[in-house]
């Protein structure tokens, strides 16, 4: 006899499962843990098979009637109902692992160990704010230039011109990595090159006229906070390396004996070999008797971690300085690439290399970390003379450096 509503839910559990039927191949499943599955028999192809309806009280007792007379219907068609829900799980996988938001995640997971966290972090954050709310459960194949033109025009919209651009160019990435991977058939974000208004760059704000680089450089040294600022703010305009990187800088990589410093560029996560100056070791030897017996070189509070990122500007800041107008902690690198070039007469394929830069070669190569070496180490001991010699007040010309 059919089941009711009321048997259902009073079938209790005993020391071994047991089943209760209710009519045309359908039955309740009761488990000693007191679990009610609902269950189908049936034959096809001569072979007994068994379809789950669900789970009770989730699926009711009406609703798994409707489960399996639709699975009989099937039946009655000549189609395996059981077959069909593997079909149906397997065409609902794949078009998860082809939606938008599915295809940036794995391109994500596929860069994200070659980029610095910080980066990652930015990348990520772009694609959760600015694509996935609009993009992320669209067929990538499905997706039409207008579709990708509208996202980014509303970046542009509320101002954010470098944002729609950086956008631009992770939906490219994005649906190349679709295309190499079979879920797309081309890239279309190449169809709107020239759509967005053009961005212009703004560059951190750099001192570089050197009257005003001396005073600057007599301010550092007057500096009344703590010794590790301090020293931060007379090493960065010496090594004018990115924020990041000096204050992320650790005591394993800098050996004194040698006057050299094996960083890792932040955008690249590449090995870097930057030449300590004398001044620079200098600087050094009096922080280390402080910090030394720490990883970071310059450590923060928690003497676990490097300082925060916000230091240097903050010190700027305390000195005087308008870090949106004068100078900001990566305007360093503008600067000595400004003088060194100008004023000190640097070739500009030492200054780049010295600036870990990707600059191809005639060989292809983009970036050596000991090219240039004994130009860089002569470069890097010129620069910190000429600005000695500038927070001296000593007026400085064109300097054309020896053998070069």
């Amino acid at each position: 006899m059919p089941l009711t509503d009321l048997e259902v839910r009073r079938a209790a559990p005993r020391e071994k499962a047991y089943r209760v039927s209710d009519g045309r191949g359908m039955y309740l499943e009761i488990s000693p843990s007191g679990g009610k599955y609902w269950r189908l028999k049936y034959r096809f192809n001569d072979r007994e098979k068994r379809l789950a309806l669900g789970i009770y009280p989730d699926v009711t007792l009406a609703h798994a009637r409707k489960k399996r007379d639709e699975a009989r219907a099937m039946l009655a068609d000549g189609i395996d109902p059981g077959q069909a829900k593997k079909d149906k799980k397997r065409l609902a996988r794949l078009n998860a692992a082809t939606t938008f938001e599915a295809v940036a995640l794995e391109w994500f997971e596929q860069q994200a160990p070659d980029w610095a966290p910080s980066h990652s972090q930015k990348i990520m954050g772009r694609l959760k704010k600015d694509l996935f709310p609009w993009l992320g459960s669209r067929p990538i194949a499905d997706i039409s230039p207008p579709e990708v033109l509208e996202v980014l025009r509303r970046a542009e919209k509320r101002g954010a011109h470098d944002t729609a651009h950086r956008l631009q160019q992770n939906c490219g990435q994005i649906f190349r990595y679709a295309v190499v991977t079979g879920r797309a058939m081309r890239d279309v974000s190449a169809d709107l090159r020239g759509a967005l208004r053009p961005n212009r760059h703004t560059h951190f704000a750099s001192i570089t006229d050197p009257q005003k680089v001396g005073e600057m450089l007599r301010a550092f040294d007057g500096f009344s906070g703590t010794l590790v600022v301090r020293a931060a703010l007379q090493l960065a305009p010496l090594l004018f390396v990115r924020p990041g990187e000096l204050r992320q800088a650790e005591w394993a990589q800098i050996d004194l004996e040698r006057r050299a410093w094996s960083s890792t560029v932040s955008k690249t996560k590449t090995e870097h070999l930057v030449p300590l100056a004398n001044q620079a070791v200098e600087i050094l030897k009096e922080l280390q008797a402080q910090t030394g017996q720490w990883r970071c070189v310059f450590p923060g509070r928690d003497r676990r971690k490097a300082m925060s990122g916000a230091a240097i500007n903050a010190a700027l800041q305390r000195l005087g300085f308008d870090t949106k107008t004068e100078i900001t902690g990566h305007g360093f690198r503008a600067m000595a690439r400004t003088i060194l070039h100008e004023r000190l007469r640097f070739p500009a394929e030492v200054i780049e290399h010295q600036l870990a830069h990707r600059v191809p070669d005639s060989l292809g190569s983009a970036y050596n970390r000991t090219r240039f070496i004994d130009d860089r180490v002569a470069m890097m001991q010129a620069w910190a003379d000429y600005l000695d010699r500038l927070k001296a007040g000593a007026e400085v010309g064109p300097i054309r450096p020896r053998g070069l």
